[in-house]
């Protein structure tokens, strides 16, 4: 496989998160009517639910995506809605795991943050458009449609990987599979100050960016009035986050991992910080283009650290790539899901909650970094259970 299929199939595989996510934002308003919702914000947790599976399916994992996108298609109620969402947030978890590893196995630092953006900018094409593939569906069929999108665009990524990807891992590194082992990777990692905190910070880098995918359908539509501009000005936004992955591409060579991230993070909080003050003695929404400008400031920022944090965490556990890339990504998770919760049922119409939540998750970011640098080599204490 080359270089740019291996590309676009790395991020095939985990453009199927953001798909499951994101087509379905059009449809939340019916969801929620077809439902029975009895409070506006409880249909949020059609994506935040998902996302809980995401975050504990990193760790266990199956083949139940299909499963569960047969419970929401046929579901009458919205906690079997739900339901179903977690199981296919369990399933999604497994090419982001897969696809990470396979990545740390080919390449490490500089070389994969590289790789990383270019999957990311490839990747960001599904945010831009599934919002649109959800509205095109949603005009001529009902919102279980969509689900049966999923589950065929799933079949079809599969059979890809499974045709043409072959087992990155070289012989001599495989380890034969055993409870003990996971466990001592899992103790490894948490005990590895690097990996550790630099998985904090990616943790707390998508908490706001979780509130903000889960609440983004109300604040244009209910909070903008532009339910119809909705997909539009969601992919004008996804588009910062791809330009900025490309263009992170070429710097991480010319300025490196560390210096990028402190930057991106440094300019996130500076001016959250700043609008913030700014729209404190607001009652209502600022102005749609002061909204739109701070926010293709903060994409781009979010896209340059995407790839770089990850790097970071994955530097020292090349020998448990699988594990580590496991570790990683629910952790990260399991810290960006429910302060995402708080950040998106906080929505009161305004995006004072939002851009509160992107001030204060960028200090703990800044704050991660610093502590991760502190003394890089040192290890964290944790028990042995």
């Amino acid at each position: 496989m080359g270089f740019a299929e291996f590309v676009a199939l790395t991020a095939a595989m985990q453009s199927m998160t953001a798909l499951t996510i994101d087509a379905m934002l059009p449809a939340l308003p019916e969801i929620g009517r077809d439902l029975g919702t009895s409070h506006p914000n409880d249909v949020q947790l059609v994506v935040l639910i998902m996302l809980l599976g995401f975050g504990l399916g990193q760790i266990l994992y199956g083949p139940v995506y299909a499963l569960g996108g047969l419970v929401c298609i046929f579901s009458e109620t919205l906690f079997i809605m739900l339901c179903g969402r977690f199981l296919q947030g369990i399933g999604i978890a497994s090419p982001r795991i897969v696809m990470n590893a396979v990545i740390r196995d080919r390449y490490k630092g500089p070389e994969m943050a590289r790789v990383m953006s270019f999957v990311m900018a490839v990747f960001i094409l599904v945010p831009v458009i599934a919002p649109s593939i959800g509205q095109v569906i949603l005009i001529f069929f009902n919102w279980e449609a969509i689900f049966w999108m999923f589950l065929i665009t799933a079949l079809l990524v599969c059979i890809w990987f499974s045709t043409r990807l072959d087992e990155t891992l070289l012989p001599e590194s495989r380890q034969p599979l055993s409870f003990r082992k996971i466990r001592n990777g899992m103790i490894e990692v948490l005990k590895t100050r690097t990996a550790l905190g630099y998985t904090l910070a990616t943790g707390f880098l998508f908490s706001p960016f979780v509130g903000y995918l889960s609440s983004s359908q109300q604040i244009f539509a209910d909070g903008y009035g532009k339910k119809d501009e909705f997909p539009l000005l969601f992919a004008s936004l996804a588009l910062t986050f791809g330009v900025a992955s490309l263009v992170n591409a070429r710097l991480v060579y010319r300025y490196g991992l560390k210096r990028l991230c402190f930057a991106s993070v440094s300019v996130i909080t500076g001016l959250s910080g700043i609008f913030l003050l700014g729209i404190l003695g607001m009652d209502k929404m600022p102005p749609l283009w002061l909204f739109m400008g701070y926010m293709m400031i903060i994409f781009p920022g979010i896209g340059f650290l995407f790839g770089n944090l990850n790097a970071l965490a994955m530097e020292p556990l090349g020998h448990i790539a699988g594990v580590g890339a496991a570790m990683i990504g629910s952790l990260s998770s399991l810290i960006s899901i429910p302060l995402g919760i708080l950040i998106a049922g906080a929505f009161n119409g305004t995006v004072l909650p939002l851009v509160t939540g992107f001030s204060l998750c960028g200090l703990a970011v800044l704050f991660s970094i610093i502590w991760a640098e502190k003394n890089p080599q040192s290890k964290v204490v944790v028990e042995n259970p």
